[in-house]
């Protein structure tokens, strides 16, 4: 076989031609152009930028446990898998979802022979490791904490909610961030030009248009870009007069037809986009109070949920500097109920903006968390004689007496104490003045 495929048939000729047919070159785009090195790798400088921690650990080859968490084709099995290029470290890699228990207390087994023997570490890179219900994530604990393996975890899920505590606690969690728009554009580039990994040997003809708009919406996953460029690739005819496989704006738009939010209804697309919507309304930006907005209405969130968040917000950061704010909300609230969606959407939007516009004042949660921080630390709550409720027989002897009733003296509510004294540390001041913040200038 060797005879009849040379390995260096490639480069006896002048043109470019396909790569060596091998069990690689079946594999997805975004497989074969995966970074081989550590220089390689696009983006996540605050993690692999000169000095930084997880880049410090494996330039010195001192790896503890760690976790990659992040969205997916941010590049965390690439980082992974780049670590078993060390020599100081003898690599495995398995998959929660392909792999058992067996499987993993087998490669315990392994490293703790190889420790003995050569007193060489192990790094096991579980991929998918939320996958592992708790009982298979009990089986590292004890052998991460002894350090007879180091574990890499990597996941696309909160670990903080999917991994057990206990191994969370005893390794080192990195987050991987969605990779930049110039910088899947530069992986794009080079996935044209290389002709060997890449579809360098293709005659392709991208448009600055269509590249930059598959890596605009790939929202961050470099994956995704780079599934959609070859289907790009081999989906288009060769043009029989310039001979070129020609891509455009039309095809860039049929291969990547629907984007796909990176939303879960339970986990941190969920949380993290209501914290987003949130802290827009409160500081004013209306551009991105609605792109938040939208984010959620496209990802089928619950509308009432929605609806919900503004009427907290409206209460909560406008306060007293509108009281109208909370008004609208509500009626946002119970006109969503009544419409119901898609019409629905204009409501909301109404709500939201109308939140994000007006001015701003906390006083009303800063005073209530006064308050309760001061009855939760044992300050006096002792109801005033003169206030205590009259309306039974033998109140006055027991010397509920005294209450000025403010309609009859309007002096009564200067005459007299509505609280039993209270330490300067703890008056309730907030509420006695509405700071109004002035609402950002959008252009909408």
């Amino acid at each position: 076989m060797d005879e009849l495929f040379p390995k260096d048939l490639a480069a006896s000729v002048s043109n470019p031609s396909p790569p060596e047919v091998t069990e690689e070159i079946h594999a997805p785009l975004a497989e074969r152009m995966r970074p081989q090195t550590l220089n390689e790798i696009r983006g996540q400088l605050h993690l692999l930028g000169e000095g930084r921690l997880l880049r410090r650990m494996i330039d010195c080859g001192r790896m503890t446990s760690v976790i990659f968490f992040g969205p997916p084709g941010t590049g965390k099995t690439t980082l992974a898998r780049v670590l078993a290029n060390h020599k100081n470290w003898e690599f495995v890699e398995l998959n929660a979802v392909e792999s058992s228990a067996a499987q993993v207390r087998q490669v315990l087994d392994q490293a703790r022979e190889l420790r003995r023997v050569n007193n060489r570490d192990t790094v096991l890179f579980l991929d998918e490791i939320h996958r592992f219900n708790k009982a298979q994530q009990d089986i590292l604990l004890p052998h991460v904490e002894r350090g007879t393996l180091k574990l890499v975890g990597a996941t696309t899920m909160n670990p903080f909610f999917y991994i057990n505590a206990p191994l969370v606690s005893r390794s080192r969690i990195f987050q991987f961030e969605p990779l930049g728009f110039n910088e899947i554009v530069e992986i794009l580039q080079s996935a044209l030009k290389e002709p060997h990994r890449g579809l360098g040997h293709l005659p392709i003809l991208c448009e600055p248009e269509a590249l930059h708009y598959f890596a605009l919406q790939a929202g961050g996953d470099v994956r995704q870009a780079l599934n959609a460029l070859e289907l790009a690739a081999l989906s288009t005819p060769v043009d029989v007069q310039s001979g070129k496989i020609h891509i455009n704006m039309t095809t860039a738009r049929e291969c990547l037809a629907q984007r796909v939010v990176a939303y879960d209804a339970d986990g941190d697309g969920h949380y993290d986009t209501a914290s987003a919507f949130q802290k827009s309304m409160r500081g004013g930006d209306c551009n991105a109070t609605l792109l938040w907005l939208a984010k959620m209405i496209h990802a089928g969130e619950d509308p009432a949920f929605i609806a919900r968040r503004i009427v907290v917000c409206a209460s909560e950061d406008v306060g007293l500097a509108d009281p109208t704010a909370l008004l609208v909300a509500q009626a946002a609230q119970a006109a969503l109920e009544r419409i119901g969606m898609p019409e629905g959407r204009i409501i909301l939007a109404h709500a939201a903006l109308y939140v994000a516009r007006a001015p701003k004042s906390n006083s009303t949660i800063t005073g209530i968390d006064a308050a309760l921080q001061y009855v939760r630390e044992g300050g006096n709550t002792q109801v005033p004689a003169h206030l205590r409720d009259t309306h039974y027989a033998g109140a006055k002897s027991l010397g509920h007496t005294g209450y000025i009733y403010s309609h009859e003296d309007p002096a009564g509510s200067e005459k007299q104490k509505f609280a039993p004294d209270i330490p300067e540390f703890f008056k309730f001041k907030s509420w006695q003045r509405t700071e109004q913040r002035t609402p950002r200038q959008d252009e909408m």
